[in-house]
């Protein structure tokens, strides 16, 4: 089985991004992150309504990192790396099966640019190569069509498709699948 250690936190580079440790300053751009209409489309959790839950959750997910439970990376563009302009993260490990499930928000803005390809290639590597990593997945509402290009373009491949698995706002929702084995 995996043992993980996030310390000290694993800070990437890549051309042109900075994935780093959050801070309670990414509060503000965390609350917009995880409230606004366009970014959570697709994320089927409800949103953050206050800047306290926010630095809350940044404070949750610094603890789950400094237990080795989960890791997430606050993208910043190299040029400005104090401003927050999206999240990727490992998080549900399943380290008895050397595998962990990867998420990511980006802020509309970036959009369409290829950074959170340039992000997840980031991530794919640490995942493979610092984190001894056999596989890793992506679950994503099938209607969120970018996502899916964003993982295929990485080399994700769609494995499964989950018809009316999660239960979210009084409806049932599709769930995508995608998967990465390491080479």
């Amino acid at each position: 089985m995996l043992e993980l250690n996030f310390s000290p936190f694993p800070e990437l580079r890549t051309e042109r991004l900075l994935l780093r440790r959050l801070t309670n300053d990414d509060g503000p751009q965390m609350l917009f992150l995880r409230s606004d209409d366009q970014v959570m489309r697709y994320i089927d959790r409800e949103k953050t309504k206050t800047l306290e839950e926010a630095v809350d959750f940044i404070e949750r997910i610094n603890k789950l990192a400094d237990t080795n439970e989960s890791i997430l990376w606050g993208i910043a563009l190299l040029d400005d790396p104090g401003t927050l302009i999206g999240t990727i993260c490992y998080w549900r490990m399943m380290l008895e099966h050397d595998r962990a499930e990867v998420g990511y928000v980006l802020h509309p803005a970036y959009w369409k640019k290829g950074i959170m390809k340039e992000a997840l290639l980031a991530v794919i590597k640490y995942g493979f190569e610092g984190m001894k990593l056999h596989s890793i997945e992506a679950h994503i509402n099938p209607e969120n069509i970018a996502s899916g290009k964003v993982l295929e373009h990485a080399g994700f491949i769609r494995e499964a498709y989950f018809k009316e698995n999660f239960f979210f706002r009084g409806k049932f929702l599709d769930t995508a699948i995608y998967s990465l084995l390491s080479k």
